[in-house]
């Protein structure tokens, strides 16, 4: 009961759409309605409303981090990883929005600083690295999450390899089309006229 009580928790955490809130508070109008209709900080930033991104950024990835570390002090471990991929799944298929979420990086992201913060480090780092080199966002999210697992059996354990194994494949899922249109080269890239990839 006690692990079932953490995994809704941390779905309704995840559920809480952050740039759907921010929109609204900035007075941004419909997120759905501008660029990608993505629900994240990336598309929040294409308002021009660089504070609402930033807002957006931080509860995105708090909540996956928030979700993580209840978990872990208030039940255990174990629970602290169910809490990751309940998380995770309440962003990407949030009730509040009909089940019809965002991408997941930010959150992704938030969880595994809460998991293990060098594996975390790491994988913003990589975010970051391929972002700069390809100004791609999407390229940057699908390596970082690629390179996760590896990290996470580096540096924390291999039980958590296999959480966040299955927690990249969620990322990938979630960014089918934009491997489809890097495959055949009209992925656009960050900053660039017209951008709607993330």
């Amino acid at each position: 009961m006690t692990m079932l009580l953490t995994a809704l928790a941390a779905y309704l955490l995840g559920s809480i759409p952050f740039g759907i809130v921010m929109a609204r508070l900035f007075g941004l109008g419909d997120l759905r309605a501008i660029g990608s209709g993505n629900i994240g900080a990336t598309n929040v930033l294409r308002t021009g409303n660089k504070l609402a991104a930033f807002l957006t950024l931080l509860g995105d990835s708090g909540k996956g981090a928030a979700a993580v570390l209840i978990a872990r002090a208030l039940v255990e471990e174990q629970a602290a990883g169910i809490a990751a991929l309940c998380a995770m799944l309440g962003h990407l298929y949030p009730v509040f929005l009909k089940f019809k979420g965002g991408k997941g990086v930010a959150t992704f992201l938030g969880t595994l600083l809460a998991l293990s913060f060098p594996v975390g480090l790491l994988a913003c780092a990589t975010w970051l690295i391929t972002a700069v080199a390809t100004r791609y966002s999407s390229l940057s999210a699908l390596i970082a999450a690629l390179l996760a697992p590896i990290y996470t059996a580096w540096l924390y354990h291999l039980h958590g390899a296999v959480l966040v194994l299955v927690l990249t494949g969620l990322i990938f899922f979630k960014h089918r089309e934009n491997i489809a249109r890097l495959r055949n080269g009209t992925e656009t890239k960050i900053g660039a006229k017209g951008d709607k990839t993330a």
